[in-house]
C-alpha cells in the first residue's frame, strides 16, 4: 500500500502538468533558455502542485479507510521538499544580479538583500529542523545536515541545461536503490519523486524550465535519498564528493567539465533535442 502515493502522484502529475505549463505561458511567465527560446517558467511549480493535489485522496484514504499508506519519513520529506521549493520560488521571482556563494555573500556584507543567501540559510534551517529528533548522535546529525544542504545546492549548479537535474536525480536514485538493494526510500520520496519524472521530461524536451523551484526541490530529494539509504561511512564519502563538486562549480564550470568528458557528455545529451542548424 505504501507504493500508492508514488502511483497517485505520478498520475496526478501527468494530468496537471500540461495545464500548469500552459497557464504559465499564457500569463507571460516565461524565461529565455540557453538557446534563446522562451519557455514556461518556473516549471518546478508543477512538481509541487502534483504532490499536494495527490495528498487529497491519499490523506482521506489513510484516515477514512484506516489504510497504512505513508512511510514513517513522509512527514520529514514533505516538510523539507515544500520548504526548499518555496525558497527556490523566491529566488526565481526575486533574484538580483549576485550569483554564486561569493556573489551572494558580498551582497549581504554590503547590507543588501540576497535571495541566494536566504536560500542557503533557509535550507540550513530546514535541514536542521527535519533531521532533529531522528535518533542521530551529534556527529551523525551534523554530517547528515551538511550532506542534505550541500546536495540541495549542488543540483542548482547542475541545472544549466535541459533535463540535467532530473536526469542526475534519476541516475543517483537508481544507483542507490540497486547498490543498497533497498526501495524503501522511494516509499517516502515517491510523492515528489514521481512528479519530478513528468516535469523533468518537459524540461528535457525544452518545453519548460524548472527554475530554482524545481532544481532546489530535486536537490533536496536527492539529499534525502542519500541520507535514507547510506550509513555514516557512506554519507561521509558522499559529502566529500558533493563538497568537491560544489567547490569546483563555484570556481570553474561544471558544464564545461561535462562537455569535455565523453561519458558524461553522452549521458547529458540523451533525450535532449538536437541543436538547431
Amino acid at each position: 500500500m505504501q507504493a500508492l502515493p508514488t502511483l497517485v502522484a505520478l498520475a496526478t502529475a501527468i494530468i496537471v502538468t500540461p495545464s500548469i505549463l500552459r497557464h504559465l505561458s499564457e500569463e507571460g511567465l516565461t524565461r529565455e533558455n540557453y538557446r534563446g527560446g522562451q519557455l514556461p517558467f518556473p516549471g518546478g511549480v508543477a512538481i509541487v502542485a502534483a504532490a499536494i493535489v495527490a495528498l487529497v485522496p491519499l490523506a482521506l484514504l489513510q484516515q477514512l479507510a484506516d489504510a497504512d499508506l505513508f512511510a514513517p519519513q513522509t512527514g520529514l520529506v514533505v516538510t523539507f521538499a515544500l520548504g526548499v521549493a518555496l525558497l527556490g520560488l523566491i529566488d526565481d521571482l526575486l533574484a538580483g544580479r549576485p550569483r554564486g556563494w561569493r556573489g551572494h555573500g558580498a551582497a549581504v556584507l554590503r547590507g543588501g538583500f540576497s535571495t541566494g543567501a536566504l536560500k542557503a540559510v533557509g535550507t540550513l534551517g530546514l535541514a536542521l529542523f527535519v533531521l532533529s529528533g531522528q535518533g542521530y548522535d551529534d556527529g551523525r546529525y551534523l554530517l547528515a545536515v551538511a550532506l542534505l544542504v550541500l546536495t540541495t545546492n549542488l543540483f542548482n549548479l547542475l541545472d544549466l541545461r535541459p533535463g540535467r537535474s532530473a536526469k542526475g536525480f534519476v541516475l543517483l536514485a537508481a544507483a542507490l536503490t540497486l547498490g543498497a538493494w533497498d526501495a524503501a526510500p522511494l516509499e517516502a520520496l515517491g510523492l515528489f519523486a514521481a512528479p519530478v519524472l513528468v516535469a523533468g521530461l518537459y524540461d528535457l524536451r525544452e518545453r519548460a524550465m524548472l527554475g530554482d523551484t524545481g532544481a532546489n526541490l530535486i536537490g533536496g530529494l536527492a539529499g534525502l535519498w542519500l541520507i535514507l539509504t547510506l550509513g555514516t561511512t557512506g554519507q561521509a564519502i558522499a559529502l566529500a564528493v558533493v563538497l568537491a563538486l560544489t567547490v569546483y562549480g563555484e570556481f570553474r564550470s561544471l558544464s564545461a567539465l561535462i562537455e569535455r568528458t565523453p561519458l558524461l557528455r553522452h549521458l547529458d545529451s540523451i533525450g535532449r533535442n538536437a541543436p538547431h542548424a
